[in-house]
């Protein structure tokens, strides 16, 4: 090594202090001085929000090396508070500024590495000093102190990536209200859509509140509240944090020559050298490859900053060493719940033009018979046909660290999803199945790959409705379809499948689902095999509603209290506790109502489960069985629930949701007519609003009110054709009782009512479904009149008689119309 070598390095953290300590274990006789313009030189940017929510308590514990330290280890002349404004690559020489004193100083150099890194996005405008950004030490100190000395009560995070997640979930630990704003539809960019939506779930269900497609358009402070105008609202709040994004701060080199791409990102070689090849440039600021994609990007993390500062010392001191490019992968803690990510997501996919496929399976964190077992959800991207890996993500709890790092060490290497399915990884019941997570993954696309089983997705859903050549199965229990389904499926369990084939026709499409695919496939499989073109949902009714489904309600929800159930032949009550976790739907229901039709009236039933879905089917389940929900708690995946069973007795406020007295009502609509159809959607939402279960039975002339305007060829007889001709078709087409003079009146009746901004029919029969208004179409009528349940909107169910004095029986009011 030459002596007399002088190598600068501009800033330190990730990729200049990794350098730098490379650099002199390779080289022990180089003159090495590093400049950084802060006062830490090396220091744990990703611990900066947890010290800010106080988990992290010392604030020495997030400086990872201190320049003293430094010098004392590698003999590098360490210099802080010094900032370099110009390179002159001609004369090979930098000028220095101190920060402190302003004066400057010209340093020569032999080589000369670049770590400026990314530097927060600040949007014009934003220059209260309740709004933060957070990128190094002292900001942390800022807002930390800002929190100790005016205790806000509210806060608004701009933006949902990794950061601002991160940030929301230390400030709502605080105790501090915490609204998200973030432009797209989604938190997480990395993450796709459907795989968000689990995460939205969970931060609600924590308090915090979300608002998606949504951004800041103005903030102005007055007495110590920023009011923040958005897009869609208006909010108020105590302290903002922005996190919108970072930008590379690249101002340095692009004012030295050096060239940088349109978005301002250092363009590098493979050996991290600049179009200078004595000038080198590490981390946040450099255009980096995509490993899957081969497509270079601004990715900001500090694990291909490390990597980068490594190569660039190595390639200096003579190793032919190359950063082949970053895979992205990331993982996240959104409170106790984990997220990891690897390799591209639809959207690169797809931008990149790659012929992919996908799948979903949902698998235990270890074997489900041992305690303690919680849900991974996994989406892996998969190229057609080679099956080669291109992405991972993972929702979860325990366990999804390390089949993330698997999944990522798979796509480095250059894996297909047929060795996921043979990949011997380690097993023992505490931590994992015999069959892995990874290896369910490997299985299910390996399955899709060779034509054992052909998938349909979330998306496609509504689309596939609209064929009449589509019929749709889910083959779960009965309980199970009852405490919820996809509007338009129809229940044939799996057990009962194989006895059940003739009511399905050979001619049609069958489109099966399950709870998360499993069973589905198996499904799949029996028809295929009987002559059946099959499709199963992948991902199932589980994920379905995770994306569809009404929103979480925040844990340790605690229902009214002042409602007694009561036996008088039990004297003493006592709480049956089942363990269900580890189990998959409907085993924590079956449990449950083994449990509970096993215990006493009044006794408290305390079921554990990490079914995702059970605290949304838990109320349901009460509610149809006459038993009381308690409350529900969760904590790192598990739900707990409590149920008393009995019915109540001596409420003297309005009973919980859930009770078995509801105060109902029971609207009877006989009337096609567009004024009695109003007045009988008014009166449901209104009862809705009320929190009383609602009901509207739909008979006869009634019956068109349902009926979709443009349903589609719908195969009928002849007398069935002629009604379908004679009658209106659907709510926009019906005639007024009075006035209605060839459709005048009903059209100035809609007129005046949108003058007037009442809502319309239409908006009324949306607002009756989203309020859980149970639309039920008179199968006999139907029959009567040759309409087709194809004929009908969405979300109505089909029934009889007996359904119609069900409801009655159950409200204490019936309104025929």
């Amino acid at each position: 090594m030459n002596p007399s070598r002088r190598i600068l390095i501009v800033g330190g953290v990730a990729g200049g202090a990794s350098a730098a300590a490379r650099l002199r274990r390779l080289d022990e006789h180089a003159e090495i001085v590093l400049f950084e313009r802060g006062e830490h030189i090396s220091y744990a940017n990703c611990g900066l929000p947890y010290y800010i929510g106080g988990e992290i308590t010392e604030k020495a514990a997030l400086s990872l090396q201190t320049p003293e330290a430094f010098r004392k280890r590698y003999r590098i002349d360490v210099r802080v508070g010094h900032e370099v404004v110009s390179i002159f690559t001609g004369s090979k020489t930098v000028l220095v500024r101190n920060v402190q004193t302003g004066e400057t100083l010209s340093e020569r150099y032999d080589k000369l590495i670049l770590s400026p890194g990314a530097e927060p996005i600040r949007p014009v405008g934003f220059n209260s000093e309740r709004i933060f950004t957070l990128r190094n030490i002292p900001d942390t100190f800022r807002i930390r102190d800002f929190i100790d000395a005016t205790k806000p009560n509210t806060a608004v995070v701009v933006g949902g990536g990794y950061i601002g997640l991160e940030r929301a979930e230390n400030l709502q630990r605080l105790g501090i209200e915490t609204t998200i704003v973030q432009r797209s539809d989604h938190v997480l960019p990395p993450l796709d859509f459907d795989m968000a939506c689990d995460v939205h779930r969970h931060l609600e269900s924590q308090g915090v509140r979300l608002l998606l497609n949504n951004e800041v358009r103005r903030v102005t402070e007055k007495d110590g509240t920023l009011n923040v105008s958005l897009k869609n609202g208006e909010l108020t709040a105590d302290m903002m944090i922005l996190s919108v994004g970072v930008q590379p701060d690249s101002k340095l080199a692009k004012d030295a020559g050096l060239t940088v791409d349109e978005r301002g990102c250092i363009v590098v070689s493979k050996n991290m050298q600049t179009s200078d090849p004595d000038v080198y440039a590490v981390g946040d600021a450099v255009a980096i490859v995509d490993f899957v994609t081969k497509r270079k990007g601004f990715i900001p993390l500090a694990g291909p900053a490390n990597k980068q500062g490594r190569v660039a010392a190595d390639h200096l001191c003579g190793i032919d060493s190359t950063y082949t490019g970053t895979q992205g992968s990331a993982i996240l803690r959104v409170f106790d719940m984990t997220v990891a990510t690897t390799g591209v997501n639809e959207q690169a996919a797809k931008a990149a033009g790659i012929d992919y496929e996908k799948s979903f399976t949902w698998s235990t964190s270890h074997a489900g018979y041992y305690p303690g077992a919680t849900n991974l959800s996994i989406k892996i991207l998969f190229e057609k046909p080679s099956g080669k890996i291109l992405g991972a993500q993972i929702v979860g709890f325990d366990g999804v660290d390390k089949r993330c790092d698997v999944l990522a060490t798979a796509i480095r290497g250059g894996m297909t999803v047929f060795d996921l399915a043979k990949l011997e990884l380690c097993y023992a019941p505490p931590y994992s199945s015999a069959k892995d997570p990874v290896n369910m993954a490997g299985f299910a696309a390996e399955n899709i790959l060779t034509g054992k089983v052909g998938v349909f997705h979330w998306h496609d859903v509504d689309t596939l409705k609209k064929d009449d050549g589509n019929v749709f199965v889910d083959v779960r229990t009965k309980i199970e379809f009852d405490n919820g389904h996809i509007d338009g499926f129809v229940n044939i369990p799996l057990d009962d499948l194989r006895g059940r084939l003739g009511e399905l026709d050979t001619s049609k499409r069958i489109f099966v689902t399950c709870q998360i695919g499993v069973r589905g496939y198996a499904a799949a499989r029996i028809l295929s095999q009987h002559g059946f073109d099959v499709r199963n949902l992948s991902g199932g009714y589980r994920l379905h509603h995770s994306i569809f489904g009404p929103k979480t309600p925040a844990r340790s929800k605690s229902f009214p209290k002042p409602v007694s159930v009561t036996d008088s032949t039990n004297t003493e009550t006592k709480t049956v506790k089942v363990d269900a976790c580890g189990l998959q739907c409907p085993g924590p229901i079956m449990k449950l109502a083994a449990a509970v039709n096993g215990a006493n009236s009044g006794d408290i039933v305390e079921i554990s489960t990490t079914d995702p879905a059970f605290a949304s089917d838990i109320e349901g389940f009460c509610r149809r069985t006459g038993n009381v929900l308690i409350e529900t708690t969760s904590q790192r995946g598990t739900t707990v629930a409590k149920i008393r069973k009995g019915t109540i007795s001596g409420a003297t406020e309005t009973p919980p949701t859930g009770s078995s007295e509801t105060h109902g009502k029971n609207f009877i609509v006989f009337s096609g007519d567009l004024d009695k159809a109003i007045a009988a959607f008014i009166m449901a939402n209104a009862s809705a609003a009320l929190g009383r279960k609602t009901s509207i039975f739909f008979t006869f002339w009634g019956l068109n009110i349902l009926r979709k305007p443009d349903g589609g060829p719908v195969e009928k007889d002849f007398l069935g054709k002629m009604f379908g001709w004679m009658m209106p078709k659907g709510s926009t087409r019906l005639p007024l009782s009075k006035m209605n003079w060839g459709g005048l009146g009903a059209t100035m009746i809609r007129m005046i009512m949108k003058r007037k901004n009442i809502a319309s029919l239409e908006e009324l029969i949306e607002s009756a479904k989203s309020h859980g208004v149970e639309l039920v179409a008179c199968s006999m009528s139907m029959d009567v009149m040759g309409i087709k349940q194809e004929e009908l909107i969405d979300g109505v169910k089909i029934g009889g008689a007996a359904a119609m004095l069900a409801h009655a029986e159950e409200s204490d009011m019936s309104l025929f119309i």
